[in-house]
C-alpha cells in the first residue's frame, strides 16, 4: 500500500480544514492500531509537529515489536548567530527525536528545510546525516522540499536516499518538470505530502477563507469535475497521487480512526484513469501553505 500515515494532527492543531483540534491520545491509539492492522507501513513525523514524537513514543512498542517504518524530520539546523554547525549537532538532534520516540533508530531521517543543505554549512550537515546512517540510527537520509527549492542541485550534489515533496491535484510542478522522474533514476525513494493541500481540496468552496478568493474559479471547477465523475474530492485527490508511478509513498494525516479507514478503502480501489492535468497551478500563493494568510 502506498498510503502512509502523517502524524502532525497527533501532536498539534494542524490543517486549514481541521475543526477538531489536536487528536486525543485515545483516538491516536485507535488510529495506529487501524494503520498496522491494514498494512500501512510508513509513519511520518517531525520534531516540530508539537507533541507528535512523544505521542508516538508513548503508544508504539519498541523498534522491533512493530511493523512501521518511522520517518522523522529534523528542525532547522542553521545557526542564527553565524557560529557554524558541526556534524555532531545533526546526530544530537536525531538522538533527541529518538528519545521522544523511544526507538533505537528510524527508517528515515530527513531535513525539514532545504536551505540546511543549500547553505555554506551544507557539506557539514550532510556529514552529520551520513554519520546517523553509519551509527545505525537511520536506514535512509534525505530532505523535505518545496517545489520552489533547488531540487536538481540537491539531488545532484548529495547522496540522498529519500525525498519528501508536495504533490497534489493543484501542485503538479515536480511531476510535470520531470524532477521526480530524475529522482527515481537516481534510486531516490519519493514520498508525497500535502495530498489534500492541508485539506483545502476537500473543503466546501463556500466556506473557504477570504484569502483563497482569487482561486475560487479553479476550486469550483475541480468540485464540479469530481461531482460529474461521481467521486468525492478526497477520492480524486488520492487517486491522482496513487496512480503516479514516480511516487513510492504518499502521506496523509487524520484526526480520527474513521477517517483513516476511509482513506485505506479509497487507496485500495482500482485506478480511475482520469486526466487531472487541467487542474495544475503554478501559483505559490495557492500551492505553498507557508505563504497562506488565513489567521
Amino acid at each position: 500500500m502506498k498510503l502512509g500515515l502523517g502524524t502532525a494532527q497527533l501532536g498539534m492543531d494542524y490543517g486549514v480544514a481541521n475543526r477538531n483540534g489536536q487528536t486525543s491520545m485515545a483516538e491516536a491509539r485507535e488510529i495506529l492500531w487501524a494503520a498496522e492492522l491494514n498494512g500501512i507501513s510508513v509513519i511520518d513525523t517531525a520534531a516540530v509537529y508539537g507533541d507528535s514524537e512523544r505521542v508516538l513514543g508513548m503508544l508504539l512498542p519498541k523498534q522491533h515489536q512493530h511493523t512501521f517504518r518511522i520517518i522523522t524530520k529534523l528542525p532547522g539546523l542553521l545557526p542564527q548567530d553565524g557560529s557554524g554547525i558541526s556534524s555532531n549537532e545533526v546526530v544530537n538532534r536525531l538522538m533527541e527525536s529518538l528519545l521522544r520516540l523511544r526507538q533505537e533508530g528510524v527508517y528515515g531521517v530527513i531535513l525539514h528545510r532545504a536551505e540546511d543543505l543549500l547553505s555554506v554549512y551544507g557539506d557539514e550537515v550532510m556529514k552529520g546525516l551520513q554519520k546517523c546512517k553509519r551509527l545505525g540510527l537511520a536506514s535512509k537520509i534525505g530532505i523535505s522540499v518545496y517545489a520552489e527549492d533547488r531540487v536538481e542541485e540537491l539531488i545532484s550534489r548529495y547522496p540522498i536516499d529519500l525525498i519528501q515533496v508536495p504533490v497534489n491535484l493543484f501542485d503538479q510542478r515536480l511531476v510535470q518538470n520531470g524532477l521526480l522522474s530524475r529522482c527515481k533514476s537516481l534510486g531516490i525513494e519519493v514520498h508525497a505530502r500535502s495530498v489534500f493541500l492541508q485539506g483545502l481540496l476537500c473543503m466546501d468552496p463556500l466556506e473557504l477563507p477570504a484569502y483563497f478568493r482569487p482561486h475560487t474559479e479553479q476550486i469550483l471547477r475541480f468540485h464540479s469535475f469530481v461531482k460529474e465523475k461521481g467521486m468525492s474530492p478526497v477520492e480524486a485527490a488520492m487517486s491522482y497521487v496513487n496512480d503516479l508511478p514516480v511516487i513510492d509513498t504518499f502521506v496523509c494525516g487524520v484526526n480520527r480512526q474513521e477517517q483513516l479507514l476511509q482513506l485505506i478503502a479509497l487507496a485500495s480501489k482500482s485506478s480511475h484513469g482520469f486526466d487531472y492535468s487541467d487542474f495544475a497551478s503554478s501559483e505559490p500563493s495557492l500551492l505553498n501553505p507557508s505563504l497562506w494568510k488565513i489567521s
